[in-house]
């Protein structure tokens, strides 16, 4: 059995073939997606975040609405940079939205990748203290983020408050048991994956991965994993820990599939450079008919780690669209697979 959740990067452009041509229209869409993949039985809902681009960017709102839409869909980011986020704020906004979707958040936080704007973060009134890198300055925040998570006081009360306190020290509200458990790492690198096991989080492994050793990317991201799962067990957590990877992956099932998708299924991994000495390596896109489809996918190492897979989707066909893709994955593969 393996959860099976869609990844949405929330494009939008006043482009004539796209469904999504404002800002409104992907998020009123990807509430209105959301609904339709808990109807279709997926268990998961997961957007990506990206800043000074026609993505999705701040994702509290959009989690909290599509939690008061919903009842047991998974609600989660792939991922939440960092870099850019005050980690108190975030604890007091992720906190209403999980409350309001009843504890079905997932967030997925990282360090960040490279962004539309150089150094972004800065625009945001951010910046690395003296020796610090930005992924330092990114992973420090993460930190803190965790332990304000945890509900511990922290702040001293005021003698003269406003309104009357309790006892002790103050922690940040609203405060939503159970969330620390439910925080995701993206990784790209294995010294981050193994980190992200060492403070306790989940991992997202994505279709990008740095190059550690030149092999496929599907054998370099289950060395991976399994070097994030050896590490949890070293440091000693009681609970079991989640692992998700994502993929595109597309069933061609009619000849509007095959149109949109038929020559994806030629592609390969890639390599290149994300950043100036930074070389990663690109996962590949699956598009077949069914049968063929699961023959490739049998052969992807890294799926087979993970308890979860994130179904890359081209939000920008709408609605209707992307649930016959999602569909198509659950009826025509997923049991071919074992995962349902």
């Amino acid at each position: 059995m393996k959860k099976i959740g869609f990844l949405s990067f929330g494009h939008w452009s006043n482009h004539p073939q796209y469904e999504t041509r404002t800002a409104g229209d992907t998020l009123l869409q990807s509430i209105e997606l959301a609904v339709a993949a808990e109807e279709l039985g997926l268990d998961g809902a997961y957007f990506r975040v990206h800043h000074f681009a026609r993505q999705l960017a701040s994702p509290f709102p959009l989690l909290a609405a599509i939690g008061a839409k919903t009842n047991n869909i998974e609600i989660g980011t792939g991922v939440i940079d960092m870099r850019y986020e005050n980690p108190m704020y975030m604890v007091e906004d992720a906190g209403a939205a999980d409350l309001i979707a009843g504890g079905r958040l997932q967030l997925g936080i990282s360090r960040g990748s490279p962004e539309q704007v150089i150094e972004g973060w800065r625009y945001f009134g951010y910046e690395p203290e003296a020796g610090q890198t930005d992924a330092e300055m990114g992973r420090e925040k993460a930190l803190q983020f965790l332990d304000k998570l945890s509900g511990v006081g922290f702040a001293k009360p005021n003698p003269n408050p406003m309104f009357p306190n309790p006892p002790g020290l103050l922690r940040l509200e609203p405060h939503s048991p159970g969330l620390r458990e439910r925080i995701w790492w993206g990784a790209a690198s294995n010294a981050t994956a193994v980190w992200a096991a060492e403070q306790g989080m989940n991992l997202q492994s994505s279709t990008l991965k740095f190059d550690e050793s030149g092999e496929p990317f599907h054998i370099q991201q289950a060395k991976q994993i399994r070097l994030y799962k050896e590490a949890w067990k070293k440091a000693g957590h009681e609970r079991e820990p989640r692992v998700s990877v994502s993929r595109s992956i597309f069933a061609l099932v009619n000849d509007q599939d095959r149109y949109y998708f038929g020559q994806q299924g030629r592609s390969a991994d890639s390599f290149g450079y994300i950043e100036a000495d930074t070389r990663a390596v690109f996962g590949k896109s699956y598009a077949a008919e069914p049968d063929q489809l699961i023959k490739e996918l049998e052969k992807d190492e890294a799926i087979r780690e993970a308890d979860t897979l994130l179904l890359t989707i081209p939000n920008t066909l709408g609605v209707e669209y992307n649930v016959h893709v999602l569909e198509a994955i659950l009826e025509h593969v997923a049991p071919g697979m074992g995962w349902r």
